[in-house]
């Protein structure tokens, strides 16, 4: 399923990954220095990468059938849009 993954898609996939890693560095750098570090703060991540992360890799996975060559691409973008918008407002809340 990974091997479908053309060049943007998976540029797309690094940076809402790495926009994931960036809110939650700046999350655990907050909860240290707050001193209120909990087990939730990992618990979140993970159940965002379920919710987030997994969908846009069945959505490569399905990209292969797709007869058009470009809907499940723009779900797949639109997705990925979608959750580096998220986490860059999470971000800027944090800030």
């Amino acid at each position: 399923m990974v091997s479908t993954l053309t060049l943007w898609m998976e540029v797309a996939l690094w940076v809402v990954l790495g926009s994931m890693a960036a809110d939650f560095l700046l999350g655990l750098y907050k909860a240290l220095t707050g001193g209120k570090l909990s087990h939730e703060l990992v618990l979140g991540y993970l159940k965002d990468i379920v919710y987030y992360v997994l969908p846009l890799l069945l959505l490569a996975g399905i990209s292969v059938m797709d007869a058009t060559g470009w809907i499940v691409l723009v779900g797949y973008y639109l997705g990925a849009l979608a959750v580096i918008v998220k986490y860059l407002s999470d971000i800027k809340a944090k800030l």
